[in-house]
């Protein structure tokens, strides 16, 4: 085991094993292992690129016969290493084979060598754990997971989206080695959105005692009346020992402070083994600190575990007090107080992470978002991952928790329900969907049954809050619409809302999709050759479609409607309309994929923000265009505005609520100014100017200091200034980047929904099992040197055929092994042998030629070099038999990988990325040491740009 390996697994050793006080004071252990995990691309067609997965006899028919990377014995050194959360799909290039929806990723059926991914982690559990119960519980795997340990199938996972736990503790080798193996399959979508590929959440390592609160096993919430609030506590306790037991329970509620409020118990009860028991108490807080978008303060409830007088369990569940209401009539109401929802959909996906979004990145995403005005966002469309609800309970963000897929199916039941289980006890989460335009079931009598027998399932596990369902259509006498607890529609030109209203009087209603608007940040001409849209707020299509701002003033006029929740907030790769390839991202969102504003953005945050703001569009660089006219369009909140260019005004206009301002403007070089009057007083001003050509890189990132945690992330905005410091909105320049100090680099992007530059430049292997092995035994070693001229004959027996016990040649003193291999092609950078464990002493030869290996991660490695090899080679083992004889050895070499396995590389590329009008986008992440960071960043005829930040 190298260093690295024996540190983390003795790490997570003493973890687990804490001593009699730890475990009195807290019996339950939760550990996040992202760390430390070994990565491969297997082979989704092909079992011999796959490891010679699912190959072995028996490895499915008998306990702990997984084969391939799912046995515990497969040797997996000369893998790559990874921490989660991992996306590989964003590491990979861009092709026009790739699924468009997918964003144009090698990824899918057209690349079944780069659609599954094998991870492999050693555990190493003490003996002191025998007899608690120990799980691995999984917040996010895309998609189609099996979970091995020590060799053992334990788990199928369909779902990439859904939250799942393993309990693994009957597997375990205690005191001894543990090899956990997750094989990840994203050949298939579930959705038509770019999902990424890998365990792109956290993976956690739970102890519990046999007798302990079940997964998920609280239901908190309060019911406020007037200075107090009530709040009621379920819990499931599970007794998985082998007798039944008695327990009994206490809860201590802490306040937002830490400080005890309210304390309660449950007298004891029975709990048969191998089964769980409910439990209710009630508790009460005076003058409750609720939560809300301005003050969002949680409440945590700890809750004791108790056989006799030995607490056995210990479970926090933080929560929030508030009140919630949809009314049909008047909207949204949270604490009482009236709320009109301005919502976003967004997929988990931000430029050069793909969906592996480290904690932090949800937080900066969210701040972009509530900075435009957003207080509520839709998980489209499927469960929110667990991080990105603890940020919205941080930051004040409402939710529209979304089920992925309509059903009442064992399956699709169980995802539901493992969503609502989880998720029930953020303050965040205000509305249930179980669904998302289900076009085949839309309109049907199938569409009104299930719509209501999946909110009833959902009411029974949370009655606390109501459900909607997304439809695309309504108005037919039966459909998922008609089904429907809280009317959901998917855009407003698509349903006569108004007669919705009047036929379901009794029903609230949101617009839970609205715009499909397309707009390229910083373009005002369409050009489809670069597939660039202008940025003019304009339909996508006809009647069926609508601008934002035609969207959002229905909305607004409306008191009936909760609110809406625009397509989109970001940028996203996939669903590349209007163009298709070579677009690789949609242009929905009301931010690019980096998070940067576009015009759209600025109208809404004008809709949505009282701070008192104006926006002025296009740019002002039209070299070539003088005297022509430009439509300038200005967004604001304010009265009036009025129009200077170069000082002149062009005229003063009253500003409707929820409207523009428009004006033909000849173009001139030089400045053009946006006024805002508020009661007829200047109170905001914004000018865009013709700015020079660009002479410097500009760094600026969102903090100054990052956590040195190893996950705390800065995003840096990177721009191309002119000499007096202006942003250059045409500019395009390739810059390169690079950081010293305890900062990586982990993703860059910048908008451009054309660019096919990397999004994370990263080292790829292919790894191929060397074949053809033969044995010959020798009395002594330099007799091998008669047979190694001869080796490319590869002569001698099978090592690896099974032959009958009582007909086992005899063993020689000495074995010359050989196996061969081709030529690597001529496209890989590098390409190396890892020669593994086999014997003491063993000597290496290669194509008849004695090679010494340098070591690598406990491996002896050949570096080869494909010019010097020939179309067929030859590596040749000699080795002294050891004691017990070869047959073990043999055995255990699973065919000879083992012994030797030929790795072709490519480096990753050099951290490279080009601005898109002005700006790009970089992020970087603690490594986890303290210290000073720099980033730096070159391009051409540019200053150099510089960053420093501090990791405390």
């Amino acid at each position: 085991m190298n260093k690295f390996s024996s540190f983390f697994t003795w790490l997570l050793a003493l973890t687990l094993c804490a001593g009699p006080a730890a475990a009195n004071d807290n019996p339950r252990q939760r550990t996040r292992i992202d760390d430390g995990w070994r990565f491969a691309l297997g082979h989704a067609q092909d079992p011999a690129q796959d490891f010679d997965h699912s190959t072995r006899a028996f490895f499915f028919a008998k306990a702990g016969f997984g084969d391939g990377p799912a046995s515990a014995e497969f040797d997996d050194r000369p893998w790559r290493r990874v921490d989660l959360p991992h996306d590989w799909a964003v590491e990979l290039p861009f092709d026009a084979r790739g699924s468009t929806t997918h964003g144009s990723k090698a990824i899918g059926r057209a690349f079944p060598e780069n659609s599954v991914g094998w991870y492999r982690r050693e555990l190493a559990v003490p003996a002191s754990a025998k007899g608690k119960r120990i799980a691995l519980e999984f917040d996010g795997v895309f998609r189609d997971s099996v979970v091995w340990v020590n060799g053992h199938y334990l788990r199928h996972e369909a779902s990439g989206y859904s939250s799942f736990r393993v309990d693994i503790s009957d597997y375990l080798h205690y005191g001894g080695r543990n090899i956990v193996a997750v094989r990840v399959d994203a050949t298939t979508q579930e959705g038509w959105w770019y999902e990424g590929a890998g365990i792109y959440r956290h993976v956690w390592l739970t102890q519990t005692e046999p007798l302990h609160v079940d997964h998920w096993g609280t239901f908190v919430r309060a019911t406020v009346n007037g200075n107090r609030a009530d709040v009621a506590v379920d819990v499931t306790v599970r007794n998985d020992g082998k007798a039944a037991e008695s327990f009994s329970l206490e809860h201590e509620l802490r306040d937002p402070e830490g400080r005890v409020v309210a304390r309660g118990s449950v007298p004891a009860r029975r709990v048969a083994a191998d089964a769980t028991a409910e439990a209710s108490a009630m508790l009460r807080v005076t003058a409750p600190k609720l939560w809300s978008l301005e003050t969002p303060q949680r409440y945590t409830l700890t809750t004791q575990v108790k056989r006799g007088g030995q607490v056995v369990d210990k479970y926090d569940t933080p929560f929030g007090i508030r009140t919630l209401r949809f009314d049909a009539n008047q909207g949204f109401f949270l604490n009482g107080q009236h709320v009109k929802l301005h919502g976003t959909n967004n997929h988990q996906d931000h430029a050069g992470i793909g969906i592996a979004l480290p904690d932090a990145m949800h937080d900066a995403r969210l701040k972009m978002l509530k900075d435009m005005g957003v207080n509520a966002i839709r998980s489209a469309h499927h469960p929110a991952t667990p991080e990105l609800l603890d940020a919205c309970d941080r930051l004040g963000i409402l939710v529209i928790d979304e089920h992925r897929m309509m059903g009442t199916a064992p399956q699709i039941r169980d995802e539901m329900e493992r969503m609502v289980r989880r998720d029930r006890n953020h303050p965040s989460v205000i509305l249930w969907s179980v669904g998302n335009e289900e076009w085949a079931i839309e309109n049907s009598e199938i569409g009104t049954r299930l719509a209501r027998e999946m909110q009833t399932i959902v009411k029974r596990m949370d009655p606390t809050r109501p459900t909607t369902l997304a439809a695309s259509s309504s108005g037919g006498p039966e459909g998922t619409a008609a089904g429907s607890e809280v009317l959901g529609f998917n855009y407003k030109a698509q349903h006569d809302i108004d007669a919705m209203h009047k036929r379901f009087p009794e029903r609230a209603s949101v617009v839970t999709e609205e715009g499909l608007t397309y707009a390229t940040r910083g373009i005002y001409a369409d050009d489809p050759a670069r597939v660039h849209v202008a940025a003019y707020d304009k339909r996508s299509g006809g009647a069926s479609t609508a601008s934002i701002e035609e969207a959002w003033r229905f909305n607004a006029e409306r008191p009936f409607m909760a609110g809406m929740f625009v397509w989109t907030g970001f940028d996203y790769r996939g669903e590349t309309t209007p163009y298709g390839w070579p677009a690789v991202s949609s242009q929905f969102g009301m931010m690019d994929t980096t998070g940067a504003l576009k015009d759209s953005g600025y109208y809404l945050k004008a809709a949505w923000t009282s701070e008192p703001m104006v926006h002025v569009l296009p740019h002002w660089n039209w070299p070539g265009r003088e005297g022509q006219p430009i439509d300038v369009r200005v967004y604001a909140n304010t009265d009036e505005v009025e129009l200077l260019l170069n000082g002149s005004s062009l005229g003063r206009k009253p500003l409707a609520r929820y409207a523009h301002l428009q004006w033909s403007v000849p173009y001139a070089p030089g400045s053009l100014t946006a006024r805002g009057y508020q009661a007829g007083k200047l109170v905001v001003t914004e000018t865009v100017t013709t700015t020079g050509d660009g002479s410097a890189v500009r760094l600026t990132a969102d903090r100054a200091r990052i956590r040195a945690d190893g996950d705390d992330v800065a995003v840096v905005r990177v721009s191309v200034v002119d000499r007096e410091g202006r942003v250059v909105p045409t500019a395009n320049q390739r810059l390169s980047f690079e950081v010293s100090g305890p900062a990586r680099l982990i993703g860059m992007g910048n908008g451009d929904p054309g660019s096919h530059e990397a999004d994370k430049p990263a080292e790829f292997h292919r790894y191929a099992a060397l074949g053809h092995w033969r044995l010959q035994g020798v009395a002594r070693s330099e007799d091998a040197a008669a047979l190694l001229a001869g080796a490319g004959e590869a002569k001698g027996r099978d090592p690896f055929a099974w032959v009958p016990a009582d007909a086992q040649p005899a063993d020689s003193a000495w074995n010359v092994v050989h196996a061969s291999f081709a030529r690597p092609p001529a496209t890989a950078r590098r390409a190396s042998l890892f020669v593994g464990d086999i014997a003491p002493g063993v000597q290496v030869y290669l194509n008849g030629r004695p090679v010494t290996p340098r070591p690598e991660e406990g491996m002896g490695v050949i570096d080869l070099d494909p010019a010097q090899l020939n179309d067929s080679n030859t590596l040749s083992l000699v080795f002294a038999t050891p004691a017990g004889g070869t047959r073990k050895l043999f055995d255990d070499a699973q065919g000879g990988r083992r012994w030797a396995t030929l790795r072709t590389s490519t480096a990753a590329g050099p951290w490279q990325r080009s601005v898109f009008n002005g700006q790009a986008q970089v992020i970087l992440q603690s490594t986890g040491g303290p210290g000073r960071a720099t980033l730096r960043a070159r391009g051409d005829g540019l200053d150099l740009g510089s960053l420093t930040l501090d990791a405390f």
